[in-house]
């Protein structure tokens, strides 16, 4: 059957859950990504795109003349995602959510089964939308099945739904499994001394810019490389200073090769609300890369990782200079090598697609059996 997914982050901005999951999907049946609807048109209309010509997977945008009322957004929304279905023959489907906001305007839909994927707790980001706890209760109770997107998150969830699995960050072992054996720099990375210590992913309120600017401060001779896009947050509160270069993004493909040349990877959000429940997905890239890994104390990195000796934790500027310097005195990685190499065995996105789909398939025919019997009580 057909997947209809309601994402909260556009398809192109950084690659990540979503994509890997849905991608798969998409091997065998088609997959539409409603993106967050756009408010600024001249007319109301959708667009429809294909990403990778190879791939039975598009992209739909939902423009709404601005000027609407909450109340006539949601009505045209629902008449574009009619004509969505109509036009491409939308028959049988599941409909998987990322946004809860997104109910507003597909409540009147009958998919075979609703999925919810919760990757994130978006209420606690910064400026959410208005009403989204509550939209996202009644989504819980309208879900077929629920996945989160790690432990912490399960914990805090799991007594909200039947029917609930927790699903932490996965990876593509062999993408990053190249950033050991590449060699060459790309060439915005390769005057950058060494050592160097690396990250990539959204910078934004999740970033902890005071231990950055005060790692830079007391290390002038390490070098701090930054991947990725600025958003949420004012870019000129970002620490300038000479061993800090901020690269701007890079595409997937690209990931690997920036990661080869870093001494250490680093993970150094803010301990907040909007880092409380998160599971970063770049922790087991990182480590499938072969690099070691310092991590602020965020509860789904110590727990598995800091925990089995697999990344190094730290919260002050001082704390992760010790770490750094246990790692740079290391001389025998070969055991903590092979334990990563033992922890990551288990795991791929591959696996957890999979896992999922056995989830999905043991729910559709619960379903089906109970719609049967209700037609016989009817009947």
């Amino acid at each position: 059957m057909d997947l209809i997914c309601l994402s909260h982050i556009r398809w192109d901005f950084v690659y990540q859950r979503p994509q890997h999951l849905l991608n798969r999907f998409a091997v065998n049946n088609r997959v539409f990504v409603i993106e967050e609807p756009v408010f600024e048109a001249h007319s109301d209309f959708y667009e429809i795109s294909k990403p990778n010509e190879k791939a039975n997977l598009w992209l739909v945008v939902l423009h709404v003349s601005k000027n609407n009322s909450a109340e006539k957004r949601n009505h045209i929304l629902k008449a574009l995602i009619d004509s969505l279905m109509f036009s491409n023959k939308i028959e049988k489907y599941l409909l998987w959510y990322y946004s809860p906001m997104a109910l507003e305007y597909t409540d009147h839909l009958f998919p075979a089964l609703t999925v919810y994927d919760c990757m994130d707790e978006l209420s606690a980001f910064k400026s959410p939308p208005e009403g989204i706890k509550e939209m996202e209760a009644c989504l819980l109770s309208r879900a077929d099945i629920v996945f989160t997107g790690g432990h912490s998150l399960y914990k805090a969830k799991k007594h909200l739904h039947h029917n609930i699995h927790s699903f932490p960050s996965s990876i593509d072992k062999s993408h990053f499994g190249v950033a050991k054996v590449f060699k060459e720099d790309p060439e915005d990375q390769s005057d950058i001394q060494h050592p160097r210590f690396g990250f990539y992913g959204v910078i934004d309120e999740r970033f902890n810019i005071s231990l950055v600017d005060k790692l830079a401060t007391l290390r002038p001779d390490w070098h701090f490389v930054f991947i990725g896009p600025v958003t949420k947050i004012d870019r000129n509160s970002l620490p300038k200073k000479d061993n800090i270069h901020y690269l701007g993004s890079k595409n997937y493909k690209e990931l690997p090769f920036y990661l080869a040349g870093w001494d250490v990877a680093i993970l150094p959000f803010a301990l907040n609300e909007s880092t409380k429940f998160i599971s970063p997905t770049k922790t087991p890239e990182y480590l499938a890369g072969g690099k070691p890994v310092i991590s602020t104390s965020i509860t789904d990195v110590v727990t598995p990782y800091g925990n089995q000796g697999l990344v190094h934790i730290a919260d002050t500027a001082e704390e992760f200079i010790e770490e750094a310097e246990k790692i740079f005195q290391s001389k025998n990685n070969e055991e903590w090598s092979r334990k990563v190499d033992d922890f990551l065995s288990n795991t791929s996105w591959n696996k957890t697609w999979h896992k999922m789909s056995s989830l999905i398939d043991t729910a559709l025919e619960k379903k089906a059996i109970i719609n049967n019997n209700k037609r016989k009580v009817y009947v």
